[in-house]
């Protein structure tokens, strides 16, 4: 059976990469016929409104201004397609029937509880910028891309839910290096920087991704409950919760306590976490970055 793809496709200003991304998902595909696009544009971004692509299923959201995390979570809630990928506009697909090797991924676990990602040229194995999610895995109440997620650390959100799946037995993180959307990331060319990203914060979902911490436990739970195939009591999700930005010395306690110690993630996955996390408090900090 040949499942339907739906791309999750947050964009704004940028009709023309949209235009870029959407060819070579065509020109790169088996099955155009199965593939979805949920675009997900600001009301006020009236350039892509407009935006048409008649050679795949394309649909259009229109939205006040949101975070990442809400745009890619609206465009989860319209997709139709048994497998969803969140994209970017800055991509350009390079692997010839890619679309096959995405449903081969998916076949590998037919639960649906699995992470999968291709090589984006840029992060590669250490980091799923595009995650693979089976959609039946990540119905409601499950929360995939949480809203308070502003511009970035949705990857390692997923990755840290794994990763605690993998601590407890459960190997579904599944790489594969062939399967290639390059990431044209303006850190490695520079020509792509525009408004934008200058727009975001570099750091501004740090602290948001520690106080989730909670959050990613229990996602971890709830898929660890559907591999056992048995009935998870519904928990409310834990919202973040507001607190002071943490000095110069309390980053190292509260990173090891959120990392270091939590006992549910593999070890090499907690020291990274904990170096890099403080790496970039103390870089924010230091050079005023925010």
């Amino acid at each position: 059976m040949n499942k339907r793809i739906s791309l999750l496709l947050p964009t704004r200003g940028r009709p023309t990469l949209v235009e870029r991304f959407l060819r070579s998902v065509v020109a790169e595909s088996t099955h155009p016929e199965l593939i979805e696009v949920i675009l997900c544009v600001d009301d006020d971004d009236i350039g892509s409104h407009g935006i048409t692509f008649t050679q795949l299923s394309l649909k259009t959201v229109v939205v006040p201004r949101q975070t990442m995390g809400a745009y890619n979570s609206i465009c989860f809630q319209h997709a139709t397609g048994d497998i969803t990928i969140a994209v970017n506009d800055d991509v350009i697909v390079r692997t010839k029937g890619w679309d096959d090797k995405v449903r081969e991924l998916d076949a590998r676990y037919p639960d649906g509880v699995y992470l999968a990602y291709g090589n984006d040229l840029f992060k590669g194995a250490s980091l799923c910028t595009f995650p693979i999610l089976s959609r039946r895995a990540w119905l409601p109440p499950a929360v995939a891309y949480p809203v308070e997620y502003k511009g970035a650390f949705i990857d390692v959100h997923l990755m840290d839910i794994f990763k605690r799946l993998q601590k407890r037995g459960h190997q579904r993180i599944m790489y594969e290096e062939d399967l290639v959307f390059e990431h044209l990331h303006y850190r490695n060319h520079p020509e792509a920087l525009d408004a934008t990203y200058t727009d975001r914060s570099r750091f501004g979902d740090d602290l948001t991704f520690i106080a989730l911490r909670e959050a990613r436990r229990l996602e971890a739970d709830r898929l660890e409950a559907l591999l056992a195939n048995t009935a998870l009591a519904s928990a409310p999700y834990p919202r973040r919760a507001e607190s002071p930005s943490p000095g110069l010395v309390s980053i190292i306690s509260l990173c090891l306590r959120s990392f270091l110690l939590d006992s549910d993630l593999p070890i090499k996955w907690r020291a990274y976490l904990f170096a890099w996390l403080v790496t970039r408090y103390y870089f924010s900090r230091i050079f005023n970055v925010t």
